[in-house]
């Protein structure tokens, strides 16, 4: 009887850090298709363009945004562009990050090792892992709610959606 009062504490407190952080952000809702918009495409066109030789110069940024925005830039937009260009520009002309995500590894990962969150780590989600490793995946709860999450397709990756779906 002593060991029931902290551990039914415990598990107070492992159920409401699952009920508090398993909620869907409004900005993770799955992507939807959605028109391009024709200012993003001409601003893309513009930067393959001027990313052709490696080098991009203010003047070229500055049309990009420019483009980008359909409008005149603001003094404050100028002035940020010519204060970050070259960084803005190393780090388009960087090779895009390998984070290409399989929902198969992710239900894997749920499946045998949901309990401690390695798949949360896996789609990015970096604290939401922290919390769940040190709760036990909610004592398993968490864990069989993203298992199913992730079989529907709702749990995505932070950075984006699957490479490849089930």
């Amino acid at each position: 009887m002593k060991f029931f009062k902290p551990f039914a504490m415990l598990a107070i407190a492992a159920c409401s850090v699952v009920l508090f952080t398993s909620a869907i952000p409004a900005s993770e809702k799955p992507a939807e298709k959605a028109a391009v918009n024709p200012n993003v495409e001409r601003a893309a066109l513009a930067w393959k363009e001027a990313a052709a030789d490696g080098n991009v110069s203010t003047k070229e940024l500055k049309t990009i945004a420019t483009e980008l925005k359909g409008g005149k830039l603001t003094f404050k937009e100028k002035v940020g562009l010519k204060l970050f260009g070259k960084k803005i520009a190393s780090k388009m002309n960087a090779a895009p990050a390998s984070g290409e995500k399989s929902q198969l590894i992710a239900l894997l990962l749920c499946g045998f090792l949901g309990g401690l969150g390695i798949h949360r780590f896996y789609l990015g989600y970096t604290w939401q892992g922290i919390v769940q490793l040190l709760t036990l995946g909610g004592c398993g709860i968490w864990a069989l709610i993203d298992f199913i999450r992730i079989i529907t397709g709702d749990l995505q990756p932070k950075d984006g959606t699957y490479a490849t779906t089930l």
